[in-house]
């Protein structure tokens, strides 16, 4: 899960997430770059540190860490529980902010944005799938898709049914459409946190333990997804302790105590 401590409900993150997205249409403070204008490089991490506070210890979740994520890569970041993989994750994800150090997303500084620039990113620029699935669970399957849309105030009734529909057809579960959430598998369950994390066409798709609770047919299928989601041009970066299923992905990034120990190309 998350490695942010004392984590709020997922029902929470969700509402923020979002919340992000109304914020967007409200503000327009970040508007969609023409292709013309990508920077090639997604993620820019320059001696990053973070360090939580829990009664009296310091936990130095990330320290003086540095990379580099350009756009298209899939990358897998791996290491022991307690490394610091999901505390990297949620900086680049814009859920928090680093303590030292220069964080740019598609060449903004982070640290010079406000707290509406940062929601903006995660309701337009960034895609979440959580180990958990995250969905709602009385809802059916096409309203936990159309949600974001429904928050943020996009597109008639009619869009967002036609826009949840196509997402179903692309990670192959569009016969689930009006099953609860709770009455559909584990692997079918991550493949609608898929579609919903893409509901919006992110830049990015970050994965946290994506496969942790499923077995391996299932594990399977969702990164034969993510591969091909990363073969259309998704930039995709993954939390795993699965060391097989890192291989899977073309580069892989090793976290231990909070400092990258090693940076590998796959294939």
């Amino acid at each position: 899960m998350l490695g942010i401590p004392f984590m709020a409900p997922f029902w929470v993150i969700l509402l923020g997430l979002f919340l992000s997205l109304a914020v967007g249409v409200v503000s327009g403070t970040y508007p969609a770059k023409r292709a013309a204008e990508l920077d090639p490089v997604v993620i820019k991490l320059e001696k990053v540190n973070k360090t939580y506070r829990c009664g009296g210890a310091e936990v130095k979740a990330v320290q003086e860490l540095n990379l580099e994520i350009r756009r298209g890569e899939f990358v897998s970041i791996v290491g022991p529980s307690g490394s610091g993989k999901s505390t990297l994750l949620n900086i680049i994800g814009c859920l928090d902010r680093p303590d030292s150090g220069k964080y740019f997303f598609d060449g903004s500084d982070i640290e010079g944005l406000s707290d509406d620039e940062l929601a903006v990113i995660r309701g337009f620029k960034i895609g979440f799938v959580f180990q958990f699935f995250n969905l709602f669970p009385r809802v059916s399957v096409i309203r936990n898709l159309m949600l974001p849309m429904i928050f943020a105030g996009m597109g008639t009734r009619k869009h967002r049914i036609r826009s949840a529909m196509k997402m179903l057809y692309e990670v192959g579960v569009p016969e689930r459409a009006k099953f609860a959430a709770t009455d559909i598998s584990g692997g079918e369950q991550q493949k609608v946190a898929i579609a919903r994390a893409l509901m919006n066409r992110p830049d990015l798709l970050l994965a946290d333990e994506p496969t942790g609770n499923l077995d391996s047919k299932s594990s399977e299928k969702i990164m034969s997804i993510l591969g091909e989601l990363n073969q259309r041009g998704m930039t995709i970066i993954m939390v795993t302790h699965n060391e097989e299923l890192a291989r899977a992905t073309r580069r892989i990034v090793s976290i231990h105590d909070g400092r990258m120990i090693g940076d590998e190309a796959v294939g």
